[in-house]
């Protein structure tokens, strides 16, 4: 078995990595660590009883490192920088799921989350974890970036016609909704229940963190990317993201083509399904799963396609494409652990 550490346990995502490493047939979560040293995960999150029954430990770097194979980072941006430094020159493979290594500039990096970024020779050996695109990279990574739930759903989205020069960059529009996890487990005057519920809002207008990351992947994949229109909204359910993308299409290509582009592109790629022609994915069906769905259409009368793209931002937005790296770090096939069927209804 490979001996895994679990640092932050306690947001939503750490217990989301929990709830996979949980039924992962080759992972052993050996140590699980928090703020909260001493208690019992069970005593937090009663649904663990008789399953993972540890008490968390307080981070002690040098027994994680020898004792465990690989630590997952599931904490705050500032606080995953601060670990990842302890660990860099230990013995450890390390996913962080925070933004403190996604960034390769580190001025953009303090502009946008306003915090001190990592140093060079750490952001230097980070890998940016989209397992379908990096799969390579990841494979001999001793450090991943693992990347944000809004750019995994547009990134995913896009890599084809991207890739394929398949439409005019300075057309890009994407529009982006997501579940109140995503917002994070600290409650706030956004989440409050009241607030929320029966309510739809936009947020973070043309300040969201996310912009610079999706950007940075799209210069990867086009040189001539312009900065981009991208929108976030809150929706008042638990998990789920969708991203709706709109853009205009270079010449010759219509609906069948752009089909057969992705499905191409897709066809080794586990956890992206592309739907049928005329069907356009909805969270709930991938709510719970590592999938990332995907539906799109072009208009003959306007020019423009509409890319749907949906995940649920817990799994493939975090725990689950964090797994699937940590799957491919240690030569195991991507889907070792993660084809759950998602929850329905």
């Amino acid at each position: 078995m490979i001996n895994v550490s679990v640092i932050g346990v306690t947001g939503y995502s750490g217990v989301e990595l929990l709830r996979l490493l949980h039924a992962h047939p080759e992972f052993n979560i050996h140590t699980m660590h928090s703020t909260k040293p001493e208690e019992s995960i069970s005593n937090l999150f009663p649904h663990l009883t008789r399953l993972i029954n540890c008490d968390l430990d307080r981070v002690d770097v040098d027994r994680i490192a020898e004792e465990s194979d690989l630590v997952f980072l599931a904490t705050p941006s500032g606080v995953s920088s601060e670990l990842a430094k302890g660990f860099f020159d230990k013995n450890i493979k390390i996913i962080d799921l925070s933004g403190d290594l996604r960034l390769k500039n580190k001025n953009k990096y303090e502009q946008w989350y306003g915090k001190e970024a990592v140093a060079d020779r750490i952001l230097e050996k980070a890998v940016y974890g989209l397992s379908e695109w990096n799969a390579n990279e990841i494979r001999n990574a001793t450090i991943v970036a693992n990347p944000g739930c809004y750019p995994t759903a547009v990134l995913l989205g896009l890599a084809p016609v991207m890739l394929e020069k398949a439409i005019h960059i300075d057309s890009l529009i994407i529009d982006a909704k997501s579940g109140l996890t995503g917002a994070g487990k600290s409650p706030s005057n956004d989440t409050h229940f009241s607030n929320m519920n029966e309510n739809f809002k936009i947020y973070k207008v043309n300040k969201h963190q996310h912009i610079p990351e999706i950007e940075q992947q799209l210069l990867q994949w086009d040189e001539s990317t312009q900065p981009i229109t991208f929108s976030t909204h809150l929706m008042p359910i638990n998990r789920g993201i969708q991203a709706t993308i709109y853009a205009k299409v270079s010449n010759g290509f219509d609906t069948n083509k752009m089909r057969s582009l992705y499905e191409s592109m897709y066809q080794n790629s586990p956890f992206v399904r592309i739907r049928n022609k005329g069907d356009f994915p909805q969270v709930k069906e991938v709510c719970g799963s590592n999938f990332c769905d995907i539906g799109l259409d072009v208009d003959p009368r306007t020019g423009r396609i509409t890319i749907v793209s949906v995940i649920d931002n817990l799994v493939k937005g975090a725990a689950g494409q964090a797994i699937q790296n940590a799957n491919l770090m240690f030569g195991l096939n991507q889907d070792v652990g993660l084809y759950h069927m998602p929850m329905f209804p």
